[in-house]
């Protein structure tokens, strides 16, 4: 009698965190497509364009959610011990990539809004909604206990791949397009 009754915890700690990730992404979504898009949202001097800064600032993301990757690899063991500042390292780095990420999307909404103007855009908009979702899924899940062990890393998971397709479909695609140009 004891199996279900852990199971249904570990599904009710799920659902909270996943329902509200959702309604995240389909809130950003809905906004971008209803918004109606202005151009410009987002510019810093020195920068060619806000396109340049998006993609900067989307690689930057990219490369603090390496180190996140690396030291979650760590931090369970799959590189060995983990030392004592590699948790840090991976709290600072998602805090500092989450800060990052605000202004791009902040353009990605207010000045683009959600667009379907091709596949490449189409899939750009559906996983920066994605993305936040399970980014506030994952925040969610790190504070709730009975949620199952596997929970944390596959949403983790799923949050770094979203940001790859992100930054592959839009960064990559500008600095193919522009060069690696500020």
């Amino acid at each position: 009698m004891a199996a279900p009754a852990a199971g249904h915890r570990a599904a009710v700690a799920l659902l909270v965190p996943l329902v509200a990730g959702a309604v995240v992404s389909v809130v950003l979504g809905v906004y971008g497509g209803l918004h109606t898009p202005t151009g410009v949202a987002v510019n810093v001097a020195g920068f060619s364009g806000p396109q340049a800064v998006k993609a900067w600032l989307a690689t930057v993301v990219v490369v603090l959610a390496l180190v996140q990757f690396g030291s979650a690899l760590a931090m369970y063991g799959k590189l060995g011990g983990a030392p004592a500042w590699v948790a840090p390292v991976h709290r600072w780095s998602g805090r500092l990539a989450f800060l990052v990420s605000i202004p791009v999307a902040m353009h990605c909404l207010y000045a683009l809004g959600f667009q379907s103007s091709g596949p490449r855009v189409l899939l750009h908009s559906l996983l920066g909604c994605f993305f936040y979702g399970v980014f506030v899924a994952k925040m969610l899940l790190l504070r709730k206990d009975g949620a199952p062990a596997w929970s944390l890393p596959l949403v983790g998971g799923l949050a770094f791949t979203a940001l790859v397709g992100l930054w592959l479909s839009a960064s990559l695609w500008f600095f193919t397009q522009f060069g690696l140009t500020f």
